[in-house]
């Protein structure tokens, strides 16, 4: 079988030693070369033409995101960000991933041990992702709704959510919220509760950017936050987030726990407390994403009378997650990502008039 090839491209000498040799313990992947910054990247990608590169975007000289943008312009090879665990880092990171990065790891904070090892699976498995799935280059158009449907609540709701969508996310995620979110109306009438595998330092400033995009409201999720209609919470990195109805309403609970179904945050620990809690009340969406973190969980709400949705396969980033459910009979509807926003919106509209909960 053909190995990948692999472009190692970053100005840190550590780093083009470290990534190679974690490269190395695959088999079918082969490092064909590195380079220490975009220039020399440029001159090895026109003359070998990688599968697949790694990119550091702190260089000299031509910096990550100038050759970013010339690799998808002129080559349209997938990349993996190889970012800094720092807020400069993190919104290099998602500027980068709206310019056509496939995705991104991150380094460890103490980027000078062998603690560099600890990303050997996730950089492993997301280089595989980028070669392997024929639709990883999909890309979809940010939605920028007019200033009208945008601008937010001057008030939010008071009421609690008497229903919740809850979503599972993984790679190709940061693209497909940016895409979807913006579509919920600012009347949306569930709340709304992310888990997007993203490390501890980034979710925050993910959260920010998406509410600025949005009618709805976005934040990263803090304990006791209320489910709102018309609000989305996403799971802090590295803290599982679960649902808890209260007499006075429902709020988010995070947690320390151990990691399940090798995530945490967990889609599958979000999933079965919204089963548990909202049963029948309860819409799951699983999208993009490797592995099968969520598939076990949306089965629950399933089981307690709950809509289950899957993003499709040709939408989708990696097919991974959505496969897992789908291959268990946990998915009620399969939806194209960019037929969710509407699909989503009519049916929380429908449910409204069938249940008698419309506002108005």
């Amino acid at each position: 079988m053909k190995r990948i090839r692999v472009l190692v491209v970053d100005d840190s000498a550590l780093m083009r030693k470290m990534i190679p040799q974690i490269l190395a313990t695959d088999p079918g992947i082969e490092v064909m070369g590195t380079a220490m910054d975009g220039m020399f990247a440029l001159k090895k990608i026109a003359e070998q033409r990688p599968d697949v590169i790694t990119l550091d975007m702190d260089m000299p000289r031509m910096n990550g995101m100038e050759t970013l943008k010339r690799i998808v312009e002129e080559y349209g090879i997938p990349v993996i960000v190889v970012s800094s665990l720092t807020l400069q880092g993190a919104e290099l990171t998602f500027r980068a991933l709206e310019v056509g990065a496939f995705d991104f790891v991150t380094k460890p904070k103490d980027a000078i041990s062998l603690h560099i090892k600890d990303i050997s699976d996730e950089l492993i498995g997301k280089i595989r992702a980028a070669v392997d799935n024929p639709h990883a280059r999909l890309r979809f158009k940010r939605i920028t709704p007019p200033e009208a449907f945008r601008q937010k609540r001057r008030q939010p709701f008071t009421r609690t959510a008497e229903r919740v969508l809850a979503i599972g996310i993984s790679t190709g995620g940061p693209n497909a919220l940016s895409y979807l979110l913006p579509l919920l109306p600012k009347e949306f009438p569930a709340g709304i509760v992310i888990v997007q595998h993203m490390p501890a330092g980034f979710t925050e400033m993910f959260a920010s950017r998406l509410n600025s995009l949005s009618a709805i409201e976005v934040k990263e999720a803090q304990d006791g936050d209320l489910v709102l209609p018309g609000r989305a919470l996403i799971a802090p990195g590295d803290r599982h987030l679960k649902v808890k109805r209260l007499p006075l309403g429902a709020i988010a609970v995070l947690s320390d726990g151990p990691a399940v179904s090798g995530h945490r945050p967990s889609a599958d620990v979000l999933f079965r407390s919204v089963a548990a809690e909202y049963g029948a009340s309860a819409t799951g969406l699983i999208m993009t994403g490797m592995g099968s973190d969520g598939a076990e969980g949306i089965g629950e709400i399933k089981a307690k009378g709950g809509h289950t949705i899957a993003q499709d396969e040709k939408s989708c980033v990696v097919y991974g997650m959505p496969k897992s459910a789908v291959e268990k009979n946990h998915i009620r509807q399969t939806v194209p990502l960019d037929e969710l926003g509407p699909a989503l919106t009519g049916l929380f509209a429908q449910e409204e008039v069938v249940h008698g909960t419309n506002s108005r």
